[in-house]
């Protein structure tokens, strides 16, 4: 499957696609404030560390300037805007596929100006103006299913059938989107692990992750040290480990994801998911070809 991002296409024929998260916000969930670029002293930072996600082996920098961890305040565009576009030419400049994490329009205009070549939008184009622009500047898109809004989201969420109503949201989004002008083979589509969702459901997607498969575009998989984890852990007679503690249970996400049919992984530990995908595509690959 390829996924077509403005001037270029991505394969996952070889290998599944790793993006690597940096984040410029000072209350992410992970890492929030390690990286803070809002009056642009820190941004050679964030490039650098960018470009060691980039030489651990990830395919793709996702950066982003809002934090959408659950309860969190939205940040005036202006301000999101001058903490990523700095970092964003950076790595662009240094050849990096950049993906802009942001449901605002103006951002993400700013950001493919910057160079970027994806935007990663949590509300699946709820802003109007953003399927035009995806539409008009070829740029890649991922479409994410959110119950509620960051604010929200985590105020016991409720699903008739989560799977089912999760799959045909992001079916109808899509729609919208090529309706809209998009290209399909420039959309990509995430179940928003996290997003409104409890720890039951998180593992029922991810269980059934090859239903989101079926839709027709690459999914996308960003399980990387979320809370649900810590979570199950915990039910399980563990002690409760911090985000930054929680890479080796992401990594069986990572691999168990792609078994699934995932095309793309979105985490924090750029060198320790491209070795755990590596090892699952192997398998995965000699296992389709039987």
């Amino acid at each position: 499957m390829t996924w077509r991002i403005r001037h270029r296409e991505l394969s996952t024929t070889d290998h599944t696609l790793v993006m690597g998260v940096v984040n410029t916000t000072p209350d992410s969930f992970s890492d929030g404030g390690q990286l803070m670029v809002g009056d642009g002293v820190h941004a050679e930072a964030a490039v650098s560390h960018g470009l060691s996600l980039l030489a651990a082996g990830c395919d793709i920098v996702d950066v982003g300037g809002e934090s959408t961890r659950p309860g969190a305040d939205p940040v005036p565009p202006a301000e999101e805007a001058s903490r990523v576009v700095p970092v964003i030419r950076g790595l662009a400049a240094a050849g990096a596929v950049v993906s802009v994490d942001t449901r605002n329009a103006s951002v993400a205009a700013a950001a493919i100006d910057a160079g970027a070549s994806i935007v990663n939008d949590v509300t699946a184009l709820a802003d109007p103006d953003m399927a035009g622009l995806v539409a008009d500047t070829g740029a890649g898109v991922v479409l994410m299913h959110m119950q509620g809004d960051p604010q929200t989201m985590q105020d016991e969420p409720r699903y008739g059938d989560d799977v089912a109503e999760v799959a045909a949201y992001l079916a109808a989004r899509s729609d919208a989107a090529v309706a809209g002008g998009v290209s399909p083979e420039a959309i990509c589509v995430d179940p928003g692990i996290g997003f409104g969702k409890t720890t039951d459901h998180n593992l029922a997607i991810l269980g059934h992750l090859d239903r989101f498969a079926l839709l027709g575009y690459p999914v996308l998989v960003g399980t990387s040290r979320k809370g649900f984890i810590a979570r199950t852990l915990e039910s399980g007679g563990l002690e409760t480990p911090p985000p930054e503690e929680r890479d080796p249970g992401t990594m069986a996400t990572v691999a168990l994801a792609i078994a699934a049919g995932a095309a793309v992984v979105r985490v924090h530990d750029g060198a320790g998911a491209v070795q755990a995908a590596r090892i699952a595509d192997a398998i995965v690959r000699t296992r389709r070809g039987r």
